[in-house]
């Protein structure tokens, strides 16, 4: 028997949902945790949340909330500049010894803080795990084949928590390089803007590929610099997210930047009621970052530029088609 047999997501939206749902299927008795108890009380009668996922119906072993209470595994699933709050809001013993596992995908503003490193922050004593990985909601959801990394420092509590949330669908590959594993998770967001804005202005495929190449060495250079391995990003955090969120309009981050590469401007597209793009409040952070480490980082710094406004997709591809040629190491 797992000693992980219960577990509490945190958070309401559909990537929590989803979780919640990955983890019923893994057999896990699995509490939902929302913000108020009214929408608690909605989800449990209709069996599906509607205003996350609608039409999923969520299995039997899957209760809502708004109540935390404590759980074998604690799974975080809120936006990442929320984190922070989310936590200050816990008795930090109440996850002291236990197995937080982390699924938001970006960098702190501000602080330039990782995921786990807030976590270390504000519930020094929890045991922190990242998850990350090709996967959209709707198909983790629905039970469609899914393969996720999760890292952790202790390669055998990472293994055994990873069988424990490995359901018939819903794969989690153990992996010990937390650093590279979020840098990862973090930038892929960053250039999913980037491509989306290529398609948005129409530039073609070709250029689009092109993209996907030089911001993956890119981000071997960030990892690399903050002490994460490049043999991360060969894997389900490194290519297989970056190609995931880079080619897909199901991506929210792909769909924001094609509205930018199309004309419109940041503070119109979150306007409109635009949903959640992690990559835009990590655009910034992450260029702040590579300047703090001297990486070179021309793509990252092009997307800050034009999420900020600072310059046009038209303009940011001529200067990086204008740069310096190189031999291509």
């Amino acid at each position: 028997m797992s000693v992980f047999e219960t577990v509490a997501v945190i958070g309401g939206g559909a990537w929590g949902t989803a979780l919640a749902q990955a983890s019923a299927m893994a057999g896990r008795a699995t509490t939902l945790v929302v913000r108020t108890p009214e929408q608690a009380d909605r989800i449990n009668a209709a069996r599906t949340n509607e205003a996350a996922l609608p039409g999923q119906a969520l299995l039997p072993n899957v209760t809502a909330t708004s109540d935390p209470s404590e759980a074998d595994v604690v799974v975080l699933a809120v936006p990442a500049q929320a984190t922070r709050t989310l936590l200050s809001g816990f008795d930090p013993q109440l996850l002291a010894g236990r197995p937080v596992v982390l699924s938001a995908k970006g960098l702190e503003t501000g602080t330039l803080a990782r995921q786990s490193e807030i976590l270390a922050d504000m519930a020094p004593d929890a045991i922190g795990f990242v998850l990350s990985g090709p996967s959209f909601a709707a198909d983790v959801a629905a039970g469609r084949p899914t393969a996720v990394t999760l890292a952790g420092d202790d390669a055998n509590l990472t293994s055994d928590l990873a069988a424990a949330l490995a359901g018939p669908s819903f794969r989690p590959y153990a992996a010990d390089d937390r650093v590279g594993v979020e840098i990862a998770g973090a930038l892929k967001n960053v250039y999913a803007l980037a491509c989306g804005a290529v398609d948005g202005a129409q530039l073609g495929a070709s250029a689009r590929a092109a993209l996907i190449a030089r911001g993956y060495a890119e981000m071997a250079r960030m990892v690399t610099a903050m002490g994460g391995s490049a043999h991360t990003l060969t894997g389900l955090a490194g290519l297989g997210d970056l190609t995931l969120t880079c080619t897909s309009v199901q991506s929210r981050n792909y769909q924001f930047g094609m509205a930018l590469g199309a004309g419109r401007r940041t503070e119109d597209i979150l306007g409109s009621g635009a949903k959640l793009a992690e990559g835009v409040a990590t655009a910034p952070v992450a260029a702040a970052l590579a300047r703090s480490l001297g990486v070179d980082a021309p793509l990252i710094d092009a997307v800050d530029a034009v999420v900020a406004g600072k310059a046009d997709i038209a303009t940011v591809v001529a200067g990086l088609m204008s740069r310096p040629l190189k031999r291509e190491a």
